[in-house]
């Protein structure tokens, strides 16, 4: 279902740089209004000022930083129409290398922060019959290379946990978009390809043109037309469009199989 992104709020998460930040300039062309929310209080400051938005500093791997973070930014800006959850981090690098902490604090930033927040955000959006989640996942939740076990596994439980809510969702007018990309030249693109069999994976793929980069710019534009146009998925580049293809193969599936089951 389509989404009139004029005057709406949207609230996204990772917002202080890269995506996020950019997902924030292009929303906010369409007409939106934004809550930005990261754990960088300078940054995010700044670009809340540029864009005429409201900051929330918070860090949403800490369980007190989510608890209460929509009431929070819809006591400042009214109810949010579209969620982003953006924020994420990556742990690039031998999976047994991982202390126990990176590896819980990347839990709890790439699978727990969005199960929460969409857990606090959809009963007002569904009470309100208006809103959509737009989740930023990776192609690395469908194909996982050397050295990125634990990202590739929570970027996985992103994207199905989004089919999840889907099927619960069906016949509600609360849409979901699932964005699936390859690297995009950011700082995390920077810190995957400094360990050296993650970087060898990706020149393999690259020499056989399977993958390419993907602009900033390409995935935020893309992104933020498919919440207007209710559309389910993202995903760039397009040569690599055989990967999420086969993975969501057996979602469409057992949705076809479902169909006339009662989801709620």
């Amino acid at each position: 279902m389509s989404v009139d992104l004029n005057d709406a709020h949207v609230l996204i998460t990772g917002a202080s740089r890269g995506v996020g930040a950019g997902l924030a300039r292009e929303f906010r062309s369409k007409g939106a209004r934004v809550t930005l929310v990261a754990r960088s209080a300078g940054p995010l400051e700044e670009l809340a000022a540029e864009l005429g938005g409201v900051a929330i500093v918070a860090d949403l791997i800490d369980p007190a930083g989510r608890d209460g973070l929509i009431a929070r930014a819809e006591e400042q800006a009214g109810p949010v129409d579209v969620l982003v959850n953006n924020a994420g981090i990556d742990a690039t690098g031998g999976f047994t290398d991982l202390s126990a902490d990176a590896l819980a604090r990347l839990v709890a930033l790439n699978v727990l922060t969005p199960m929460e927040l969409s857990r606090q955000v959809l009963p007002g959006m569904v009470a309100r019959e208006r809103g959509h989640l737009l989740m930023i996942s990776s192609l690395a939740g469908v194909a996982v290379l050397p050295g990125m076990t634990a990202y590739a596994s929570s970027k996985s439980a992103l994207t199905h946990f989004t089919s999840g809510l889907r099927a619960e969702l069906r016949g509600l007018p609360v849409g979901t978009t699932v964005v699936e990309v390859g690297l995009i030249p950011t700082e995390m693109r920077d810190a995957v390809v400094a360990y050296a069999p993650t970087a060898a994976a990706f020149r393999r793929f690259y020499r056989l043109g399977v993958l390419t980069d993907t602009s900033l710019e390409k995935v935020c534009r893309a992104s933020v037309a498919a919440v207007a146009r209710g559309r389910r998925h993202v995903r760039y580049p397009r040569r690599a469009l055989t990967f999420p293809l086969l993975a969501e193969a057996p979602r469409r599936m057992t949705e076809l199989i479902l169909s006339g089951v009662p989801p709620r």
